[in-house]
Parts: C-alpha cells; structure tokens; sequence
C-alpha cells in the first residue's frame, strides 16, 4: 500500500506543479508522477539541510510541490538546452 499511495501522491503533486508554473509542460502520466516523487525527495532533502526538517522526517504538501516546480523548472532548462 505505501507504494500506491506514493504514487498517488506523487501524482497529485507533479499535477499541482505542472498547474502553478507557466508555460507548456508536456509530458506524460508517469513523468507527471515521478516529477511529484522527485519534487518530494528534494523538499525533504533541502528542508533537511536548512534545518526545517529533522532526520527521517518527511516534507509537507506545500513544500513538496515548490520542489516539483523546482525540479520542474531544471528539467525544461535541460530540455531547452538539448532541443537546441
């Protein structure tokens, strides 16, 4: 079950992301889902590092879209930049 809710999470928040920053992000269901993974992993691993978050604590739902949109926004500079 925690990996279906994983996912299901990481789905709600790769859309979320994809919803609040501008421009053409398209992409599909399983890169949406991975995107809100990821936005998660890096929330927590920042949150951790600036001492919002303690060891083995988890980010929240707020800050866990600002990482997607973080991650969103590295992963259209990269596509711009191979696109050419």
């Amino acid at each position: 079950m925690s990996i279906i809710g994983t996912i299901i999470v990481g789905l709600i928040v790769g859309l979320i992301a994809r919803a609040i920053k501008p421009g053409n992000d398209s992409m599909g269901w399983i890169m949406t889902i991975l995107l809100g993974i990821v936005g998660s992993f890096v929330a927590t691993y920042l949150g951790t590092a600036m001492g919002w978050y303690k060891a083995g604590e988890a980010a929240g739902w707020i800050a866990s879209v600002i990482g997607a949109i973080i991650v969103l926004f590295i992963y259209n500079f990269i596509r711009s930049k191979t696109q050419g």
